[in-house]
């Protein structure tokens, strides 16, 4: 009968229902979207049908994670059971589980990704990623992450797309459809104003309406309407409740603002409150069980897992069965739309595709690292004139990369010291610790620093003492000292920027990444990367300045993240929308290095900028167009950033914004031509009085830049 019951109910909700699946938003820019297989109607309608069968206990079953990182199946319904693997940066394998792959690829971090601003690379990059999670049976990618960059000094800031919501909203939306092309569920994290690790599950973000609009919401929004099938939720409160059961946030802000409909979970041992976490819009607690011995006590209970209380708040009247309902159906929706009850997850083929990948990842770190001080043209390194090369410092031996949940391992990874060694042969030594003789008695100094971020904790901004002590030594002792810098944030150079020749930012390159590296050591390849973030000249300068607990310091390791028994500590986003270049900005602090900036081996000039009209209705749309010149001899690509200034407004409003950007290569004499079309959402801010987007009728500015900094021309506009 249970059968039978399920086959009438499918029939009669697929004949009510469509099963064409439409992406509506009028507001956005003609962007192709994801469109799963099989339609949001016909999959609610297969879930549905599939429901009425089951038992409230059979139910409850998917409200929880099994096994740590999977959805549990069943082949009596034909349900697949789901693998849940990290990260936005490749494929983590869990080597304490069975049937993994023997490898994944290292790309570089998201953050380096980002400072390619290549919209096409991005999407390039996540097929990659969804690809090797069909070959190593994942179905469900816990990436992209993609909090805003609000502080330099949060731990997971190198998983993340950099401190712009419009740059990093274009990345997103083509890195969800990249991953979801190829069948792998994409999931954006994490929801919301997650931009600190420093005691993430007791941390309390309190932050505007405005300012969540404005920077916090569109990377999420531009990832909701390129057709991501899940997001996952934050550890920390957002004004007062645990994102993972706040209404507020699940209900409120992503499903009925964000127009969010596929699946929710939690991050993992995020919620403490059952009741709460099933009427708060919530689908599926993660990893549903362990760790119990960690977890605080709710409702008598010895955990607050949905899976260990459903059946018991059921009885007692505290939740309804519909609520239980609506969370299993979610969970199996997207399944359905996916196609995974019609085909296997896993596809070995594509593990042919894994040199494209490795070729994909190395193009990245050749686009994502940025050339920030080049004094003297110091750089490229000129080898027909036999320099002699050192090499020293801490990431020489070793492929640096972020750690956490985030982390991939790669394989065939090359280090600094072997590609450079490749590279420049027997121009180049290596020195662990060199003594004056051998640092003065160099041509050139090559000094490898940076961090080791992770996942669970803050760092800080400074470098250790040490490592400052360092370059003040060789730059001391030799004029031509070139510092590499691998992170996955801003750190702290001011003690020595100004005395060395040579600054290049390679964040974590991924394991071919030291190729694209001494490419750009030695001239092959013409760095072309622009900073997705400000590096303030000391961390005081910085918007998010001070956020940790008075009397705190830095923790490393895991055992305060499960620490509940520590009090909840306040995060004030009291610069509302000014954060990044806009905060520097208007408050005239010159940051070290300017959002936007990266130097390049040639030239480009900026020629015939125009604009479509210098008067347009309100909503009416306006075209800026410019020509780009390579005026240098050697080819390159120049990143053509739009910026746009509201010259008079009745609320506070940044210097300028970000509204557009375009990657344009060009050889050397060549020109090209570059447009951008401008919206009313170029214009417009969030007003918390009509709860809507808003433009003002008057004047703006239009710059093009080739930095937050830079303006190269600029253009007036009426809007009327």
């Amino acid at each position: 009968m249970k059968h039978l019951k399920f086959i009438l109910v499918l029939l009669l909700m697929t004949n009510l229902l469509s099963c064409k699946n439409e992406n509506t938003n009028p507001e956005s820019v003609a962007f192709d979207s994801y469109i799963p297989p099989v339609s949001w109607e016909e999959a609610d309608a297969k879930a549905e049908a599939l429901l009425a069968g089951m038992t409230v206990e059979e139910k409850i079953d998917y409200i929880g994670g099994h096994n740590y990182f999977f959805v549990k199946g069943n082949e009596e319904y034909n349900i697949p059971r789901l693998y849940l693997s990290d990260a936005t940066q490749g494929v983590h394998i869990r080597k304490n589980l069975d049937g993994q792959l023997e490898k994944s690829t290292a790309f570089p971090c998201p953050i380096s990704l980002t400072s390619t601003w290549n919209t096409e690379l991005a999407r390039k990059y996540a097929t990659s990623i969804g690809e090797e999670c069909r070959a190593g049976d994942i179905a469900v990618l816990l990436g992209p992450g993609m909090n805003l960059y609000r502080v330099s000094q949060n731990g997971r800031n190198f998983e993340y797309f950099g401190e712009d919501p419009y740059l990093a909203a274009r990345m997103v939306e083509n890195y969800v459809v990249g991953v979801q092309s190829t069948g792998t569920i994409a999931t954006l994290k994490h929801f919301i104003c997650n931009n600190t690790d420093f005691r993430r599950r007791t941390s309390n973000s309190v932050v505007g309406e405005r300012a969540l609009n404005e920077l916090y919401l569109p990377a999420f929004k531009a990832g909701v309407d390129a057709g991501a099938l899940a997001v996952m939720t934050a550890y920390n409160q957002v004004n007062g409740e645990w994102a993972g059961q706040s209404e507020y946030v699940i209900n409120n802000i992503l499903r009925k603002q964000l127009g969010f409909k596929w699946l929710v979970m939690t991050d993992w041992w995020s919620i403490w409150d059952p009741v709460k976490t099933i009427k708060s819009g919530q689908d599926l607690d993660m990893p549903g069980h362990g760790f119990e011995e960690n977890l605080p006590t709710f409702a008598n209970q010895p955990n607050p897992f949905l899976r260990y209380n459903a059946k018991r708040l059921v009885d007692e009247g505290k939740v309804k069965e519909e609520d239980i309902h609506r969370m299993a159906k979610s969970v199996l929706r997207v399944s359905f739309a996916m196609g995974l009850d019609k085909r296997p997850v896993k596809d070995t083929t594509l593990l042919a595709k894994f040199p494209e990948h490795k070729e994909i990842a190395l193009q990245t770190a050749r686009e994502g690292i940025v050339l920030l001080r080049n004094e003297n043209n110091i750089l490229p390194i000129d080898k027909s004139k036999s320099p002699k090369i050192l090499l020293t410092g801490m990431f020489a031996e070793k492929v640096p990369m972020g750690g956490g949940s985030a982390e991939v391992e790669g394989y065939d990874n090359i280090t600094m010291l072997q590609a450079l060694q490749d590279e420049f042969g027997d121009l180049l030594s290596y020195e662990k610790e060199p003594d004056d003789n051998q640092i003065t008695s160099a041509d050139i100094v090559i000094v490898s620093i940076g961090t080791s971020d992770s996942e669970g904790y803050d760092s800080p901004f400074e470098l250790p003492k040490e490592v400052d002590d360092m370059i003040l030594n060789v730059a001391s002792k030799n004029s031509n000292v070139i510092v590499v810098v691998n992170s996955g944030r801003g750190v702290g150079m001011t003690k020595w920027n100004n005395m060395i020749s040579g600054l290049i930012y390679s964040w974590y390159p991924g394991q071919t990444g030291n190729v694209a590296l001494a490419e750009i050591l030695s001239g092959k390849t013409n760095p072309s990367a622009k900073l997705p973030i400000s590096i303030e000249k000391k961390f005081e300068d910085s918007p998010g300045y001070p956020y940790m607990p008075e009397g705190e310091d830095f923790y490393t390791g895991w055992d305060t993240d499960f620490d509940m028994s520590l009090p909840i500590y306040d995060i004030i986003y009291d610069e509302g929308v000014f954060t990044g270049y806009r905060w520097f900005e208007k408050k005239e602090i010159e940051p070290l290095y300017p959002f936007g900036f990266g130097l390049s081996y040639t030239i480009f000039d900026y020629n015939k900028m125009k604009i479509s009209a210098s008067k347009i209705a309100s909503g009416d749309l306006v075209t800026v167009e410019c020509e780009i010149t390579n005026s240098g001899k050697k080819a390159g690509a120049e990143i053509v950033q739009l910026y746009v200034s509201d010259q008079e407004a009745s609320v506070p409003r940044p210097v300028k914004e970000l509204k557009g950007f375009k990657k344009v290569t060009l050889n050397p004499g060549e020109s090209k031509s570059v447009s951008f079309v401008l919206d009313k959402s170029a214009f417009s801010f969030w007003d918390e009085e009509s709860k809507n987007w808003k433009l003002e009728p008057g004047n703006f500015l239009i710059h093009l830049a080739t930095s937050s900094v830079n303006i190269k021309e600029t253009l007036e506009l009426e809007i009327q």
